[in-house]
């Protein structure tokens, strides 16, 4: 879909700092797509009462590595 836009040039080289892509059209897409999946994960809110965590289960074992 084409479309034109005026965009906020500041705003546009910050972000060109932290983009992946190296056009206008890139970042914009990229954007988008982060915008996307960032509305579709779930909230944590939402799971409330509907996960069981075994008991002794320890989270900080997965950040050493140790088994």
């Amino acid at each position: 879909m084409r479309t034109n836009v005026v965009l906020d040039d500041q705003l546009v080289q910050e972000a060109f700092k932290y983009a992946k892509g190296k056009t206008k059209r890139e970042l914009v897409h990229q954007a988008l797509q982060e915008f996307v999946e960032h509305h579709r994960r779930m909230d944590v809110r939402e799971i409330r009462g509907k996960v069981r965590i075994r008991r002794g289960y320890d989270h900080k074992i997965l950040r050493t590595g140790v088994r």
